[in-house]
């Protein structure tokens, strides 16, 4: 098994965002392709968005959970 995360470009980086599942806004910090599989025999990629809330803790969601605000 390889890295287990890679960083992507998106258009809302340092940007406001409202993650639509849990409503927090906030500073999107990070776009990540990321490895979270419990299992080193199958892989499991999938694309998380990390956003810094107002209260400086930061939250990950699914990158299609962010819109700008």
């Amino acid at each position: 098994m390889g890295e287990q995360y890679e960083y992507l470009p998106h258009r809302l980086l340092r940007k406001r965002v409202r993650d639509l599942a849990s409503g927090l806004e906030g500073e999107l910090m990070a776009v990540v392709n990321e490895n979270v599989s419990a299992s080193v025999l199958r892989e499991h990629w999938v694309e998380l968005a990390y956003i810094r809330g107002p209260s400086g803790r930061e939250i990950s969601t699914a990158v299609d959970n962010i819109e700008a605000v």
